[in-house]
């Protein structure tokens, strides 16, 4: 019994220090993403780059998201990559975010 519980406890330890730092970043491209062969072209080539944990494209809002590991990589690390394969990107604000967000709750209330 006292080897499974140090065993458990020794589990929780380790779990709790290999905890990972990660982080959003939300770009929008210069050009603009207008369809699904941009989207892949984008998802393509910085799924590479170190720390990407995941990368998501929004069309129409001409939004790129992509959740990373800040202990590999850098935000500007990131924002560099696009220009490897002919974008250039832009980091959205928090303002911008939470103002898009008011206008999509808005936009549902006049709906109903």
């Amino acid at each position: 019994m006292k080897k499974a519980f140090v065993s458990f406890a020794l589990l929780l330890i380790a779990l709790s220090t290999s905890a990972k730092d990660i982080k959003t970043l939300v770009v929008t491209t210069n050009p603009q993403m207008h369809c699904a062969t941009c989207e892949n072209k984008i998802k393509r080539n910085l799924r590479f780059e170190k720390g990407v944990k995941t990368i998501d494209c929004n069309i129409p809002d001409q939004r790129v998201t992509i959740t990373y590991d800040a202990d590999k990589n850098k935000p500007e690390n990131l924002i560099k990559a696009f220009e490897k394969f002919g974008y250039t990107a832009t980091p959205v604000k928090n303002d911008e975010k939470k103002d898009e967000k008011k206008q999509d709750d808005n936009t549902k209330k006049t709906a109903k």
